[in-house]
């Protein structure tokens, strides 16, 4: 099972076999046999049926999301914690030394974060520790949403939402990541975002205060990117703690920090997320940043003892001291996520997580170089951490702004008839998704569908990064006469 594992991942290819959605449907989807299989007929009908479809991001051509989730000691501690069966729910006989594992990572990433820890002889509760790890950032942020309610109207988690229009939280329009609003509508306050304009991807502070203002007693919390979900762009941290606190101490301030936390690992990118340990919690996502395969996230709070406002009990199972089951909203049952971490962060040590950062972002500033030598490759942002988002230009376009509607259109519909042609032919992969143009290089307030370029893939180089530039080019020439 190892070695099919490994030569999945150190293939060339993003995939062995592209197929319609339907034909793998119809190959995949049928009855229960009747009859039992042996392991190693199921190994094979894997390899040979579920396998060659199945994308594979640590190939040197996958340059469009997130981690690769290949660093070894990260993969064995994925194996070990299927072998070992911990259940984080309860420590005392499901997880008896997994819980302290847990317990240390999370002391690990706040520390990195600038957030306090107590001593270890202090540990005497999991409300003592300051974080929970969860599955991934929705439920990371989910939790956040729950923490700032409480907040807001302490014990509306047991009496219920009783004024819905208390619970507004600001984001920044066009760049925040779903998950927050969908927060709100799980937990119960509706559609309660309230969003603000921006200016290069951060918030316009001038209109963050006013809203605040304007909003004042009915906002929860006030969401910051460190690292949107599209650019990657590092909020002004310190610049929107100050703003809200001067207007209103009692909002939640909350970091979506998934993509920002890689900032925290080098002291040559650490000012970018100054200011971050000021807010009251924070969700980090290790398998989008250190290549610590799905799923694991984290969401740390400044102060640990907060995480009492949504806590559960039930003696059958978790009510002791340890139990992570008692802080973990909408998670039970939980496998050892942890482990994988823990290795990896082991592993590396200090010096290496500040390799790993440093070597991204290099890279990312070096793609963003060979874009600005490029004649039809325009960059749309300056790169904060590991993404390069950019857009092709058709010949007959000067891409002086403010450029007319129709040219906006016709850039649109040549960059996403690239990006069709790239996810049919499945050699390349770049991100795609809409973008205000916020830096104005083709008319501030357009929205564009530019392609993104992620630097996280260990195994990519500067040949294959102008090899994906000359593959974009050869595809935006060819759709641009189709489409004049």
């Amino acid at each position: 099972m190892v070695d099919v594992g490994m030569r999945f991942k150190l293939q060339q290819d993003i995939f062995g076999k592209r197929l319609p959605p339907e034909r793998i449907r119809d190959l995949l989807v049928f009855e229960l046999p009747r009859e039992s299989s042996t392991l190693d007929a199921v190994l094979e009908s894997f390899e040979r049926t579920a396998l060659p479809p199945c994308k594979n991001e640590a190939s040197p051509r996958f340059l469009g999301f997130g981690d690769t989730g290949d660093d070894p000691a990260a993969l064995a501690g994925g194996l070990l914690a299927l072998f070992t069966q911990q259940n984080l729910i309860n420590q005392s006989f499901d997880s008896p030394s997994a819980t302290f594992v847990e317990i240390a990572v999370l002391r690990w990433l706040r520390d990195l974060l600038g957030y306090d820890n107590p001593p270890v002889a202090d540990i005497r509760t999991v409300w003592d520790v300051g974080g929970v790890i969860t599955h991934g950032g929705t439920t990371s942020n989910a939790a956040a949403m729950m923490l700032a309610r409480e907040h807001k109207e302490p014990e509306t988690m047991h009496g219920g939402v009783r004024n819905p229009g208390q619970f507004g939280v600001i984001v920044p329009r066009g760049i925040g990541h779903y998950s927050v609003k969908s927060s709100l509508t799980w937990i119960g306050v509706g559609d309660q975002a309230i969003e603000v304009d921006t200016r290069t991807f951060r918030y316009d502070l001038v209109e963050l205060e006013r809203a605040v203002r304007r909003h004042r007693g009915q906002i929860m919390a006030v969401i910051a990117y460190a690292g949107d979900s599209r650019t990657q762009t590092v909020e002004h941290l310190r610049r929107v703690h100050d703003v809200v606190r001067a207007i209103d101490p009692r909002i939640w301030l909350h970091v979506d920090a998934c993509w920002g936390l890689v900032a925290a690992f080098s002291d040559q990118l650490r000012h970018l997320i100054d200011g971050i340990s000021e807010f009251d919690s924070v969700t980090v996502d290790p398998h989008k940043v250190m290549a610590v395969p799905y799923s694991l996230s984290a969401l740390l709070v400044r102060e640990p003892s907060s995480l009492r406002a949504v806590s559960s009990y039930s003696d059958l199972i978790m009510q002791e001291d340890y139990a992570f089951g008692q802080v973990t909203p909408f998670i039970g049952t939980k496998g050892w996520l942890s482990l994988k971490l823990w290795m990896m962060m082991l592993s590396r040590g200090r010096a290496g997580l500040a390799a790993l950062a440093e070597h991204r972002v290099n890279k990312a500033r070096r793609f963003a170089a060979l874009l600005d030598e490029h004649p039809r490759l325009l960059r749309l942002h300056e790169p904060d951490l590991a993404a390069v988002a950019f857009v092709y230009v058709p010949s007959d376009i000067r891409p002086e702004p403010p450029l007319p509607e129709q040219h906006i259109a016709r850039i649109n519909e040549v960059n996403q008839g690239i990006h069709e042609r790239m996810l049919a032919e499945g050699t390349w992969y770049l991100h795609q998704f809409s973008l205000p143009d916020d830096h104005g290089r083709l008319r501030a307030g357009a929205t564009l569908y530019p392609l993104r370029f992620m630097a996280n893939n260990p195994r990519t180089t500067e040949a294959h990064m102008a090899q994906v530039i000359d593959y974009v080019t050869k595809l935006g020439g060819e759709l641009e006469g189709d489409i004049r």
